[in-house]
C-alpha cells in the first residue's frame, strides 16, 4: 500500500480551501502578501520559522503536522489558556449581546482579528521607530 504526502504548499492549500478563504484572505490573517501565500502553495517558497508558526495558529493545525513529523493535522500542545466564554473579554463590551453569544466559530474568527490587529500595530510602532 502506497502512502501518500502532501508537500507543505498542499497542506496550506488544503486548509485555506477547507476554511473557504481565498488566497487574499488567507493573506490578510497571516500578515503576508496574497502572492506570498500563493508561492507556499505552489511550493516556490517556503516558509521562515516565525510564518510557519503563525500559519499553524492561524489554520489551528500541528506545527508538527506542517512540517510532517506527524500524520494528524490536530494540535494537541496550544500553549494559549482557553477563553472564558462566561467571562467579557475586557474591552469587547462594544459587542452587541456579549462574548458569551459568540458561537465557537465566531469566537475564533474574532480573536484572528485582534492578532492581526496587533501584528499590524506592532508592525507600524517599528516602522516608525525606523524613521
Amino acid at each position: 500500500m502506497e502512502v501518500i504526502t502532501l508537500t507543505l504548499g498542499e497542506k496550506l492549500k488544503s486548509l485555506r480551501e477547507q476554511r473557504g478563504w481565498t488566497q487574499s484572505q488567507a493573506a490578510e490573517r497571516l500578515g503576508i502578501s496574497s502572492q506570498v501565500v500563493s508561492n507556499y502553495e505552489r511550493d516556490y517558497r517556503s516558509p521562515d520559522k516565525e510564518t510557519l508558526s503563525r500559519i499553524a495558529k492561524v489554520y489551528n493545525c500541528s506545527l508538527d503536522w506542517l512540517l510532517g513529523v506527524v500524520d494528524n493535522p490536530e494540535r494537541t500542545d496550544d500553549p494559549s489558556p482557553p477563553i472564558k466564554k462566561d467571562k467579557p473579554i475586557q474591552g469587547l463590551a462594544f459587542i452587541d449581546g456579549g462574548v458569551e453569544e459568540l458561537d465557537e466559530e465566531e469566537m475564533d474568527y474574532l480573536m484572528e482579528s485582534l492578532e492581526l490587529f496587533r501584528r499590524m500595530k506592532e508592525r507600524k510602532a517599528k516602522e516608525r521607530e525606523g524613521k
